[in-house]
């Protein structure tokens, strides 16, 4: 697939301190002006302002993309035998081998998995093959100037130019996603600011030429995010039928030693009883299951969408040896215009869904089971039909 998958997200992994005085919309040359004045107050001295800001333009399919986005549709079951390629698998297997001595050291340094780099590496570029085409500078640019979240995109263009001052940033040839992702593993320039590490040793952080440089920024930046250091993140569980379903999902995590106790069984490996979990059913009770463990939920951070975390979690035991998952018979979901009439009859009864946008989402998830729980259905947070008909 083309770009990376953050590109369908709405960017969610940088504090958005606002700046005040470029603001938003109006005449770009005037924009670009006061922009200047900024970046010297942050240090940039009159030249290397300018000289950043020299020929910019607004891209017109920058804010073409920007508003056709949305979060991928797909289930998890279709996302990720579709993502996860017998290609991507094996490129994945051929670089764990080729990159082994610097993944051992990342590992030793920041106890970040393996299996979880290499799989952010190969699902956001295709283990650095895909990009990104549009040119960074502008597409920053372009999206600060909008008015829809300057807040957001304001600070990257600092961090950008910042990365220029040293060395680190070319403005006319620096490529990427369109909202302004760089390199390997698609990292923003405010990330790569205060996360990027030059793991080649060459005094620059390259992450578009460097997978050392990519991927040793990655772990520290999941580091920064809060990862725990060489701790699980998802493991695949079979559950027994009788299961309280309403003590699934992400906001109910217990001790495994709990789990154990109900009947949770692991598909591989072992299951350490002095760690917390919480089960996680992407499709509903007939599905897959998983223990989520709290490195699950910092990923978050990197991405918003659930299914692709969870596609990309799973990925990476995949990559460590984890066996295909049970897809078990799950009921069939909801149609985007399905899931909008939802959540309009959750929101209705005073759930929190989130926007109305036929996302099955986090928010929308969790009200699912609540409403489930209300009528008495298994509450497994996975909207069926048959829910809607009772709502």
């Amino acid at each position: 697939m083309k770009s990376r998958f953050f590109s369908f997200l709405v960017v969610s992994s940088v504090a958005a301190a606002p700046l005040s005085a470029a603001g938003c919309g109006g005449n770009f040359t005037t924009f670009l002006s006061t922009l200047t004045l900024e970046l010297q107050a942050e240090g940039l001295s009159d030249s290397q302002a300018k000289a950043f800001l020299h020929g910019a333009r607004i891209d017109p399919e920058v804010l073409k993309a920007d508003r056709a986005q949305g979060v991928f549709r797909l289930d998890f079951d279709d996302f990720a035998r579709r993502v996860i390629s017998r290609n991507r698998l094996e490129t994945g297997a051929y670089q764990a081998v080729k990159q082994g001595p610097l993944l051992q050291d990342i590992e030793q340094t920041y106890g970040v998995s393996r299996g979880v780099l290499l799989a952010f590496w190969g699902l956001e570029t295709d283990f650095g093959q895909v990009q990104g085409t549009y040119k960074t500078r502008d597409a920053l640019l372009t999206l600060a100037h909008d008015c829809r979240r300057p807040q957001l995109f304001l600070p990257q263009v600092m961090a950008a130019a910042k990365l220029y001052a040293r060395g680190d940033f070319d403005p006319l040839r620096t490529r990427g996603a369109w909202a302004g992702e760089i390199g390997q593993v698609q990292m923003l320039p405010k990330d790569i600011l205060e996360n990027g590490v030059d793991g080649d040793g060459d005094g620059h952080v390259d992450l578009k030429g460097s997978a050392a440089d990519a991927l040793t920024s990655a772990a520290r930046l999941l580091r920064h995010l809060g990862w725990q250091p060489n701790a699980p993140w998802l493991q695949e569980v079979t559950l027994p039928d009788d299961l309280d379903w309403a003590r699934t999902g992400l906001d109910h995590p217990a001790p495994i030693s709990e789990w154990v106790a109900r009947g949770v069984v692991p598909r591989d490996g072992v299951l350490d009883p002095a760690l917390s979990a919480a089960v996680i059913l992407p499709m509903g009770r007939k599905g897959p299951a998983f223990l989520a463990y709290p490195n699950f939920e910092v990923l978050f951070e990197w991405n918003k969408s659930f299914v692709y975390v969870t596609t990309a979690a799973y990925f990476a035991t995949r990559l460590e040896g984890a066996p295909v998952f049970e897809a078990g018979h799950p009921d069939p979901g909801l149609s985007k215009a399905q899931i909008k009439i939802l959540q309009e009859k959750l929101s209705a009864r005073g759930a929190d869904v989130g926007t109305v946008d036929g996302i099955l989402g986090r928010k929308t998830r969790a009200a699912v089971q609540g409403a489930q729980s209300a009528l008495g259905l298994p509450a497994d947070a996975w909207p069926t039909v048959g829910l809607l008909n009772r709502l």
